[in-house]
């Protein structure tokens, strides 16, 4: 909005000027042809200030050179012609050579280092003119402030303001606007509401537009409607930069109403046709979700604004309308506006809406074409853009061309890994990015935290954690949401509690994040608890909300509690089950070997099944020996998934177990021919930030033979306690030893045997498989957990288990 002002007053003084000029010209002809007459130094000194706010510096000099007599004005205004010209220098000289020095000329000077970003010189002339002798105005007052209010100069600003209360100036209106002012812009927004209530003359209309610009720009956009409500009440007439202000703040806190009644305002005052407040207006409008009004708006101004066109653009984007955000810029193209570094950033965000990356690269080489390329925030977008359609290449490319990389564009590259599960990527990007001296923000560790949750880096994520607390950035609700998410999904529930337990805001990110947390460590009944109090709290359930519950209630043999929950999705919260939700009552009734139920639920689908339905139901013949069914949705999944292994190995494992070789033999054939691999299972455990991988009848580790060694001693000692290997899950068709040896030499178990070796006592022994632990390993787990005392934390792709003195936390349910 400032810029455009700018360009407003500078396009205005560009017209004054060729008005001027004319006048100006033949006044000064007059003076030169007039030889024999003697100009009064009043005439002269008129002349000179004509030629200094034209910006015709040179000719006011060649003027002042050649007058016979100066006086203080003389000095002043060439002082004020070269300071607020940028000819700081010459204007400093001039200072020093002026024989007298009053208040105008030091602020005149003090005045031309504030306006060109000079603070620290400008302060120091400041103290020095006091140390001099000489008061300072009101408008002295005024340069020090705004240089303290534009670089949020709070310490100086505060110096300034006792100075002010020494000398008595700080009742005077004019510095009283500034102080407030300068508050408001250094963040201290309750020393700005203290200086605004005490003033004395509450008449200025000044004052109440930087209050109320002051909590427009500090987020709080109530207090600047109320602040706005009460200047109205008062009768204090708004100008165009109140009304710009307050529109703001309507469209930050959505008051979409309000800003209609101020609207009405503006075109009762008048200042409908300003550019400034049409800006704002449209820009209101769009925040608010109102796009009839703003597009109204925009085809009614009388000049082509491209930020109010920017306004537009961002509008559609946020209300996922990319191709009417692509038609505006297209417009923009053809009435030949000026695009600038503010409008690419809008326009690339409409991608991610409309996937439409022909189109992207066309805008990409616009960006390039007109120079733009060089602008941090559009080279930022682009990243972003990239990233989020999974064109890493591209998205490398650019970040890797920027000579200027901020946290902004990291977050783009990271958050576009997570996105697109480049999870590894993510937390390489985050370890580079802080070697770099990068600090991230509570984006970057949010999305940092949600790549460890899915990797389930337990350590790298607790250090993660430490180096936010360590920040000293504040608590969000998006890094604490992935705190919960992550320790959950991590197995460590104590440690997702206390962060739980911790947030003062809660929202259905929060408690879905939980319920799927507990469900997924076996801790159904507990889900069913969060969920009671989630409800009492009057926080609403989401999709994902009800994916955990069933989840939970699935795994916990919670049938009854599961159809409840199923059909309240609709009757009571109007969300329609999804293919993951039938899913997950299919795999329930699956599990309560209930098949003919599921077979009923799954013909009386309100959406077509998908392939986690098919599985879900697979997965359940598979634990019952259900051949025909089995058969039936592995070959629906044969043709969704056509190069998934998983359905072939399944159902080779379902031929196996009912004792049918030739079948199961037949499937691995077919799997085979079609040039379907599978994948091979493989348990690991880290240990002192190493990985330690095994797959089954494994010898590829340095310590083999200890750990064979410590197999054969597992085995003998949880035999001796019970332990009957299950030849169920011994899938290859030889003898009896021969299954029992293959058994033995399972990857969890190797795992677990490297683990008794390395793991000191006390330590809970964390293990990750990448397929779901077979059911011999499981009891093999209950036994070792109890015979060794040890608390054994094994994650499958399914679920944790928790293994404890001979007990599994999904009670044999899984």
């Amino acid at each position: 909005m400032d810029r455009l002002n700018l360009r407003i007053y500078a396009f205005s003084r560009k017209v004054w000027y060729q008005l001027e000029h004319a006048e100006l010209d033949h006044q000064v002809r007059r003076f030169v042809n007039s030889c024999g007459t003697v100009h009064s130094r009043t005439d002269l000194n008129w002349v000179l200030r004509s030629l200094s706010k034209c910006g015709r510096i040179d000719d006011a000099r060649k003027l002042f050179d050649g007058m016979p007599d100066r006086d203080e004005c003389s000095w002043n205004t060439m002082i004020g012609a070269y300071a607020n010209s940028g000819r700081l220098n010459e204007a400093r000289e001039f200072f020093y050579e002026t024989p007298i020095k009053s208040c105008i000329t030091w602020s005149s000077l003090i005045s031309g280092y504030c306006r060109h970003g000079f603070d620290v010189e400008a302060l120091e002339l400041f103290w020095e003119m006091q140390f001099m002798g000489e008061r300072p105005n009101q408008f002295t007052w005024g340069s020090v402030l705004r240089v303290c209010s534009m670089y949020a100069l709070l310490e100086k600003g505060k110096q300034i303001h006792a100075h002010a209360i020494k000398t008595q100036f700080d009742s005077n209106a004019f510095v009283v606007t500034g102080l407030v002012d300068m508050y408001a812009k250094c963040k201290c927004i309750s020393e700005a509401e203290y200086l605004f209530e005490l003033a004395p003359d509450k008449r200025n209309h000044v004052l109440w537009t930087a209050m109320v610009t002051g909590y427009s720009q500090n987020g709080d956009g109530h207090k600047a409607i109320e602040c706005f409500s009460d200047m109205k009440r008062e009768g204090i007439d708004c100008n165009q930069f109140t009304f710009p202000s307050i529109l703001t703040a309507c469209g930050s806190v959505s008051a979409c109403s309000f800003g209609a009644q101020v609207h009405g305002c503006i075109v009762h005052s008048g200042l409908g046709a300003n550019v400034f407040v049409g800006s704002a207006l449209v820009d209101m409008y769009s925040k608010c979700g109102d796009l009839n009004s703003a597009r109204r708006l925009l085809e009614t101004m009388e000049v082509d604004d491209p930020v109010s066109w920017n306004s537009m653009i961002v509008g559609c984007v946020r209300q996922g309308l990319g191709e009417e955000a692509l038609s505006l810029f297209r417009m923009m193209h053809l009435r030949h506006m000026k695009i600038d570094e503010f409008t690419y950033p809008s326009v690339l965000n409409c991608f991610s809406l409309v996937m439409d990356m022909r189109n992207a690269m066309t805008v990409h080489s616009l960006i390039v074409k007109t120079g733009f390329e060089a602008y941090k925030l559009v080279n930022n977008a682009l990243v972003d853009m990239y990233a989020k359609q999974g064109y890493f290449d591209y998205a490398f490319h650019v970040f890797k061309r920027m000579t200027d990389k901020d946290v902004i564009s990291w977050t783009s590259l990271l958050t576009g890994c997570v996105r697109n599960k480049c999870y590894e990527e993510a937390l390489r990007l985050f370890c580079e990015m802080r070697i770099m001296g990068i600090f991230p923000d509570q984006i970057v560790i949010a999305a940092t935290l949600s790549a460890c949750a899915e990797l389930t880096g337990l350590e790298f994520g607790r250090q993660v954690h430490a180096n936010f607390l360590k920040s000293g950035l504040g608590s969000s609700l998006s890094v604490d949401n992935s705190l919960v998410s992550m320790y959950a999904k991590c197995g460590c529930l104590e440690d997702a509690n206390k962060v739980f337990d911790s947030m003062e805001i809660r929202d259905v990110i929060t408690w879905t994040a939980l319920i799927v947390g507990y469900a997924q460590n076996g801790r159904g009944k507990e889900c069913l608890n969060f969920y009671d109090d989630m409800i009492a709290s009057g926080v609403k359930p989401d999709l994902i909300t009800f994916i955990g519950l069933l989840f939970a209630c699935s795994h916990a043999g919670l049938s009854e509690h599961g159809w409840s929950y199923f059909q309240s999705m609709e009757k009571v919260y109007g969300i329609k089950p999804g293919p993951e939700h039938y899913a997950c009552m299919i795999d329930l009734l699956g599990r309560s070997g209930k098949l003919t139920e599921a077979k009923e639920l799954l013909n009386q689908m309100a959406v077509e099944p998908d392939a986690t339905v098919w599985k879900a139901l697979l997965g359940a013949c598979r634990v019952h020996g259900n051949v025909e069914l089995g058969e039936r949705a592995a070959n629906n999944l044969f043709e969704l998934e056509p190069k998934n292994a998983v359905p072939y190995v399944l159902l080779s494992n379902l031929y196996s177990a009912a004792g049918k070789w030739e079948e199961a033999a037949k499937t691995r054939r077919l799997m085979k021919l079609r040039g379907v691999s599978k994948v091979p299972g493989c348990s690991w455990i880290e240990m002192s930030s190493k990985v330690h991988k095994f797959m089954s009848e494994d010898k590829s580790h340095p310590r083999t033979a200890e750990i064979y060694s410590k197999v054969d001693e597992i085995m003998i000692l949880i035999k001796e306690a019970g332990y009957v290997p299950d030849m169920n899950f011994a899938l290859h068709d030889m003898d009896a030893e021969g299954k029992e040896l293959g058994l033995a030499y399972h990857s969890e178990k190797l795992a677990v045997a490297f683990a008794l070796l390395t793991v000191p006592h006390g330590a809970p022994i964390r293990i990750f498989k990448n397929l779901r632990v077979c059911g011999d390993c499981h009891t093999a787990m209950k036994y070792i957990s109890g015979v060794f005392h040890r608390h054994i934390i094994l994650r499958d792709s399914n679920c944790f288990h928790h293994f404890k003195e001979g007990t599994c936390s999904c009670s044999d349910y899984w």
